[in-house]
């Protein structure tokens, strides 16, 4: 079944809008002091518990040398450490720390009130009713 004009535009228009979103919220946590890939791993920590590099690499779709520099910055400023696996003494878990965990939160904080911040001063109530609807619709496309 060939697509409709208005699924092609739609596509192209939620597409750009939520990668610019993306970019200004993730500029919103103000991580001038760490990369991307640093705050990637965090999070993804704060969601996994614990992984190996190699897990990490994996999941950020990079090598794993490259994840071993990434886990090494973020250890030498304790935001991670590794931990020896309890299964094979050869490998080494990566976890985050306390401060490693405050870090992800005061970021997703920061996200969340800019974001608030913007819907509150730039939309009418009846613009983020509209948005909330919006958002019921696009979430369908994330289920199967």
């Amino acid at each position: 079944m060939p697509l409709s004009d208005t699924a092609v535009s739609a596509s192209r228009e939620v597409r750009a809008v939520i990668s610019r979103l993306r970019r200004r919220i993730l500029a919103a946590s103000d991580a001038d002091d760490m990369s991307v890939a640093q705050a990637s791993v965090l999070a993804r920590l704060s969601s996994e518990k614990e992984l190996t590099v190699s897990d990490l690499a994996a999941a950020e779709g990079v090598r794993h040398q490259s994840m071993s520099a990434i886990v090494a910055a973020l250890a030498e400023r304790a935001l991670v450490e590794r931990r020896a696996d309890p299964t094979d003494g050869r490998r080494q878990r990566i976890v985050l720390t306390a401060a490693g965990g405050e870090r992800v939160a005061e970021g997703r904080r920061a996200r969340d009130e800019w974001l608030a911040g913007q819907l509150q001063e730039k939309c009418t109530e009846s613009e983020r009713e509209t948005v909330l609807a919006a958002m019921e619709i696009l979430g369908r496309l994330t289920r199967d």
